[in-house]
C-alpha cells in the first residue's frame, strides 16, 4: 500500500473534497424568499442557507461576479451579434461585460 503524498498548499482543500453539494426542491415562494434575503445581505443564497441554519460562514471576501453558462452556440450568436469570430471568446467575454455595465448603469 502506498501513502498519498499531496503538497502542502492543497492540504487545505481535504475539507472542501469532503463537503457534498445538497439541494433542496422547495416551493416558488421560499425560493424567493431565501434569494431575497440573501441580496439584501449581500450573500450567495449558499451563505444565506447557512445563515438560516445556524452554520458556519465564512467571512472570506469573496470577488463579486455573475456567471451564465454558454454553449457553442451562444458563441456563435453572440459572435454574429458584436461582428466578432466565434473562437475569440475573450473578446466576447469583454464585450458581455460592457453590455452588462451599461444595462445597470441604465437601471
Amino acid at each position: 500500500m502506498t501513502v498519498e503524498r499531496r503538497p502542502a498548499r492543497w492540504q487545505g482543500s481535504d475539507d472542501a473534497l469532503r463537503a457534498v453539494q445538497v439541494a433542496f426542491d422547495v416551493e416558488a415562494a421560499v425560493l424567493e424568499a431565501v434569494r431575497r434575503a440573501a441580496f439584501e445581505r449581500n450573500l450567495s443564497t449558499s451563505d444565506q442557507i447557512r445563515c438560516i441554519l445556524g452554520l458556519f460562514v465564512s467571512r472570506r471576501p469573496k470577488r463579486p461576479r455573475l456567471t451564465v453558462t454558454l454553449t457553442p452556440e451562444d458563441y456563435a450568436a453572440l459572435a454574429a451579434r458584436y461582428g466578432l469570430d466565434a473562437r475569440d471568446r475573450l473578446a466576447i467575454k469583454e464585450r458581455v461585460t460592457q453590455e452588462l455595465i451599461d444595462f445597470a448603469g441604465k437601471q
